[in-house]
């Protein structure tokens, strides 16, 4: 008797003897996703390219100090003239103060505008300055006097501005171009009278501050402030 005959799987004869099915083949994706899966790693590593470009950019800044404001020639530098900013200033970075060097105490050889970096060479010893206080009575200086500005100071024999007595000429300048160091004792309040005192500190060579005060000889001051900072040294 012949064997009963094999099912067909469709994969081919489970037995027997008989030639066998198609083999299956593993599906391949299509080549194109490939192509975008290229594509998609180079753009993953431009952008890693380019924001450490930026990175580095932003580290190429240097701290160096800035003028708070106006400062004449001949101001000798405080810790609120000045304040710390990040700039890129790349091979010119030398020219200019770093933080880690502190200014306090040196004097301007030139005056520097509000926002302006601090240049190195503008930097001098306070050799040959004295600090002068002068009193002013308070109607006789301008409201808005204030540190780092260039002033001149006049001398007027009026008793009225405290002057002992006549003691010659009338107005006579005394300190020409000078800049205001420090102002005190000015009131803001509303029992401030023209009698009050206000302090005005000026620097000065110190050759010259006898004969400044000579000058002054018992009379009343008066300060006017020059309209420019870039005005300070110079005499009229």
């Amino acid at each position: 008797m012949s064997a009963p005959p094999t099912a067909d799987t469709g994969l081919g004869r489970a037995t027997g003897d008989g030639p066998a099915g198609p083999v299956a083949r593993r599906v391949r994706p299509p080549r194109w996703l490939d192509l975008r899966l290229v594509l998609g790693v180079l753009l993953v590593l431009g952008s890693v390219l380019v924001g450490a470009r930026v990175v580095s950019a932003a580290d190429a800044t240097v701290p160096v100090w800035s003028a708070t404001g106006d400062l004449a020639a001949g101001t000798v530098l405080a810790s609120d003239d000045l304040v710390a900013v990040s700039v890129r200033l790349d091979d010119v970075a030398p020219a200019y103060l770093a933080t880690s060097t502190r200014p306090e105490g040196r004097v301007l050889s030139r005056a520097v505008r509000a926002g302006e970096l601090l240049p190195r060479s503008v930097l001098e010893e306070p050799t040959g300055l004295v600090q002068l206080a002068l009193p002013v009575q308070a109607g006789y200086a301008p409201p808005g006097l204030a540190r780092g500005q260039a002033v001149d100071v006049y001398a007027v024999a009026d008793p009225v501005l405290g002057a002992a007595g006549p003691t010659g000429g009338d107005v006579e300048l005394v300190v020409g171009g000078a800049t205001v160091q420090a102002v005190s004792g000015r009131g803001d309040g509303v029992l401030t009278t023209t009698a009050s005192t206000v302090q005005v500190v000026v620097a000065v060579p110190a050759d010259e501050a006898a004969g400044v005060l000579g000058a002054i000889g018992g009379r009343g001051l008066v300060v006017v402030v020059r309209e420019s900072v870039d005005e300070a040294g110079t005499t009229d």
